[in-house]
């Protein structure tokens, strides 16, 4: 069989081969298709049958045609690509599209109008919905897949982890915000605020990121108004790194408005050295302490001095300050000597048997923290060195000798004004807002911004009045302090994963500050005692002293180092 390459046009019909031989109108098949053929004939026809010099290999010049390989042919394709279209049928929006939209409302309306004509447009569309059910309104079921697509989006890594169980990346961007996914698999900020009495909105807002358009949308409305493997015990004795787990969430003391200094933190700072008195032989010299009594809730502070270190002297401090501010409800303090004694002889030793009588009498409670755990006082540690600070600043202009006991309780008294006039939130710009709001305010209802409030002349309305010039401030602080500064306290600045707990039998090292690493103690995890969320962040454990003494301590997590977990010594 040869292989005849034909060219056919409506004026041109004489054909030549690839040799150049020519090929007569008579035996060119290509020439039916210009004219007319009955259609009788077109079964013999040489359309049909081919051209006769075909089957004879002859051509009127009596030659026989060549045998044409397609590799040899300019005309035919060396390749042939097929391209194949699939279509697929998906829900999700393109959040690109967002971005022509300049308002929220605009937004949610248009997606709504879509899916109402959708629904028209399909019987079983409702159906078939996976963001929308019968019982659920329209309108908050579009605002719930606008968040979903964006979280998809931007968290996509975040909600894959959440929904198989598994840890956050290390390089997520929420992994602060300690975030979960709710019964409307909708991304929200875990926190610290648990155990507050916010709304779930305030409490664990919706993730949204804050470089996103759809961040926009939200945001404008409301400014137009306003361990290893492998791993030996002797290596990790010299290598590990203490146990931590992760950062606990917020007493309720510090989450709940309330009266100042109704829930208070307690530490001891110091010394100075004053002068006491002038002798023949010079000025005498004495030591002072401070007491800072610092408010959990507003972060106001209050400082009184004493003369030495010991019970006594701090229950003084305390009747004091119970005095000036009123009788508090809650106590907090490190596990110091001072605090232990005072409390024994006070009658409110948690730890005591006569601990009831004083609750149901006083209404107050002591909590201590575990000792050598100086982050779980981090509220109240902070304020000392914010004290220590200012003190220092207003201590260079004292000349030598010059510091007394009166000039140092002044200015105490002075660092403690300062201290509560301190913005609590950055300061806004905002007209509405022309003052810091910082717990000076709710203690001295002094502000310049509100002196204007109008107090009725009439003697008999002057009290009433009174009450209420204190009652807006009040309210306006708390108003403040909920909608500014608690948000603040959301992200968990470390300790963000968490971690294995300690068991009973685990053997650890006990970390002690004042020797080298290789004299720490070796110990054994007698018991654990869980925070409220079920975690262990402390625990009592029994370590052997140099002399031979067996005792046990209490300790937290993060002054303990794992050797030998508990299920690997089986």
């Amino acid at each position: 069989m040869c292989m005849l390459r034909t060219v056919s046009t409506g004026f041109w019909r004489q054909q030549t081969l690839s040799n150049g031989i020519y090929v007569s109108t008579k035996d060119n098949p290509a020439d039916l298709g210009t004219r007319p053929t009955s259609s009788h004939l077109l079964e013999s026809s040489a359309w049909i049958q081919g051209p006769e010099c075909i089957s004879t290999s002859k051509t009127d010049t009596d030659q026989a045609f060549e045998l044409q390989f397609p590799e040899n042919d300019c005309e035919v394709r060396p390749e042939v690509c097929c391209l194949k279209l699939s279509v697929q049928q998906h829900y999700d929006l393109g959040t690109e599209r967002f971005q022509r939209f300049s308002d929220w409302e605009r937004l949610v309306r248009a997606i709504v109008f879509l899916k109402r004509r959708a629904q028209r447009l399909s019987s079983h569309a409702a159906s078939t919905d996976p963001c929308t059910s019968a019982n659920e309104d329209l309108q908050t079921s579009v605002e719930r897949l606008i968040i979903l697509q964006v979280q998809k989006e931007m968290y996509g890594k975040e909600i894959d982890a959440l929904l198989n169980h598994n840890e956050l990346p290390n390089d997520s961007t929420v992994l602060s915000l300690n975030p979960f996914i709710d019964e409307n698999n909708i991304l929200r900020v875990g926190g610290r605020l648990s155990n507050s009495d916010l709304g779930v909105k305030e409490r664990n807002p919706v993730l949204v990121p804050g470089r996103h358009h759809i961040a926009t949308l939200f945001v404008s409305p409301l400014s137009q108004q306003s361990q290893p493997s492998g791993a030996t015990p002797y290596r990790r004795k010299l290598r590990r790194n203490t146990e931590y787990q992760q950062m606990s969430d917020l007493p309720r003391d510090r989450l709940v408005p309330g009266p100042p200094f109704t829930s208070v933190g307690v530490d001891c700072f110091g010394p100075w050295q004053v002068s006491t008195r002038r002798t023949r032989g010079g000025i005498a010299k004495a030591k002072r302490w401070a007491v800072l009594f610092t408010c959990l809730s507003t972060r106001a502070v209050h400082i009184e001095v004493i003369e030495e270190m010991s019970s006594s002297t701090f229950i003084n401090a305390l009747r004091r300050f119970t005095a000036i501010r009123g009788k508090a409800k809650i106590y907090r303090s490190d596990r110091g000597t001072n605090f232990v004694g005072a409390v024994d002889e006070l009658g409110i030793n948690i730890e005591g048997d006569k601990v009831k009588n004083f609750l149901s009498s006083e209404g107050a409670s002591w909590i201590f923290n575990v000792p050598h755990a100086s982050h779980m006082g981090g509220v109240w540690e902070r304020m000392i060195g914010v004290t220590r600070r200012i003190l220092d600043s207003l201590l260079m202009d004292v000349p030598g000798g010059g510091l007394t006991h009166e000039v140092l309780t002044t200015f105490l008294a002075e660092a403690s004004a300062i201290i509560n006039s301190r913005p609590l939130v950055p300061v806004s710009s905002d007209p509405e807002n022309p003052y810091p709001l910082s717990p000076s305010v709710l203690l001295t209802q002094k502000i310049d911004s509100v002196v204007d409030i109008e107090i009725p002349t009439d003697v008999k309305n002057l009290y009433r009045a009174q009450w209420k010039r204190v009652q807006i401030l009040a309210e306006m602080f708390w108003r403040r302090w909920r909608s500014e500064f608690l948000q603040t306290l959301q992200c968990r600045r470390k300790w963000t994963k968490e971690q294995r707990d300690l068991h009973s039998g685990d053997v650890i090292l006990l970390r002690d500050k004042e020797v080298a690493r290789n004299y720490w103690p070796l110990g054994v995890v007698t018991t654990v005692l869980p925070s409220g969320d079920g975690k262990i962040r402390k625990a009592n454990v029994r370590v052997v002293a140099e002399n031979g003494k067996v005792t046990t301590y209490a300790r937290p997590v993060n002054e303990i180092v794992l050797l030998i977990p508990y299920q690997d010594t089986d």
